[in-house]
């Protein structure tokens, strides 16, 4: 009897270890009605993952609630803007996981601080995993919130995963496009990207010899005078009291400096046609990103795809500018979509 007991309080364990936030170092607003635990699930790769579970308020084990994963920006950790969407998703009542991706932030593997294409991807699939055998989710109604380069990774995880049922994509970077041909296509040319392969290539070697991985920096610290606006947006956000984290990548030393390479060979998106799930791709007017998200748009079919222009907002606006980012029609997509 006694061995009865302890194996199923072990598979409950297994399926749901949580425990409650220690030297909590959210950046955000925290809304001491919302239960916040501390959580870990593992991906198909053995990737332990890192996250933060929000509860809505008057949460009831016995229910049967839809849920959300939450992840990005790109670089940003679990304490920064997807904690701040998953905490306004509990208000809505919703069960919210806000995670750090594989190789970043509370998250395992190594080495640390590198991208992947297919593991990122993975990750979001992993919270999937994770969420749809807790006894208190409907799986159902399981969603997603992609953030910046998330929300591209995010719309590569909905052409494969047949079991996220409604996709919100905020400030969406498309990183594979990006890395490969910079801001507006401006570089997309065979030499220029022979010359950073060759780059990074070369830092690969350097790397090997040394034995650790040079980073590319975060946000450019100091400022130039000169920086382009969406630069200085970054700025405010990752390097002032207003999202600094000392784990986030974009706050400090950034990702390792060959990280571009698999971006570069290996793109997203190349199924978006194929998504039937619902998606919600949100963007700001001013936002230097907007035609990632306008293009990717396009090749959306269905009529369970919406395209919303948020007025005046920039690209970091859908970061935590709580007057701008549309919760309430973030919300109403999720209840039409996740009933």
């Amino acid at each position: 009897m006694l061995r009865t007991i302890l194996l199923s309080a072990l598979a409950v364990f297994m399926a749901s270890p949580s425990f409650a936030l220690e030297n909590d170092t959210r950046v955000f607003k925290i809304d001491p009605e919302i239960r916040a635990d501390k959580v870990r699930f593992h991906n198909r790769y053995g990737i332990e993952l890192t996250g933060d579970m929000y509860f809505p308020k008057g949460f009831d084990p016995s229910k049967k609630y839809a849920a959300i994963a939450v992840c990005g920006p790109f670089g940003a950790v679990k304490e920064q803007v997807s904690g701040l969407y998953a905490q306004e998703m509990a208000k809505a009542g919703y069960v919210a996981v806000a995670f750090d991706p594989s190789f970043t932030g509370e998250s395992g593997g190594n080495a640390r601080y590198v991208p992947s294409p297919e593991i990122n991807t993975e990750d979001f699939s992993a919270a999937v995993d994770f969420l749809s055998v807790q006894d208190y989710v409907d799986p159902e109604r399981i969603g997603i919130i992609g953030v910046c380069g998330w929300g591209g990774i995010g719309l590569n995880a909905a052409a494969a995963d047949t079991r996220i049922k409604a996709s919100v994509i905020s400030t969406m970077y498309d990183m594979s496009r990006v890395s490969r041909n910079g801001y507006n296509d401006a570089n997309d040319s065979a030499d220029v990207r022979y010359a950073m392969k060759k780059a990074m290539n070369d830092q690969r070697t350097k790397d090997y010899k040394a034995g650790t991985y040079a980073r590319a920096g975060g946000v450019v610290d100091p400022l130039p005078e000169d920086a382009p606006q969406f630069v200085k947006d970054y700025y405010a956000y990752y390097k002032t009291p207003r999202g600094y984290h000392a784990r986030s990548l974009n706050s400090n030393e950034g990702w390792n400096a060959t990280g571009a390479l698999p971006m570069i060979n290996m793109p997203m998106l190349t199924d978006a046609e194929d998504i039937r799930s619902a998606v919600l791709i949100i963007h700001g007017e001013k936002a230097h990103s907007r035609y990632m998200g306008e293009d990717t748009f396009k090749r959306l079919k269905g009529d369970n795809k919406k395209l919303m222009i948020i007025p005046g907002a920039s690209h970091c606006d859908l970061y935590d500018n709580m007057e701008k980012i549309p919760f309430a029609e973030i919300e109403a997509f999720f209840a039409e979509y996740l009933k």
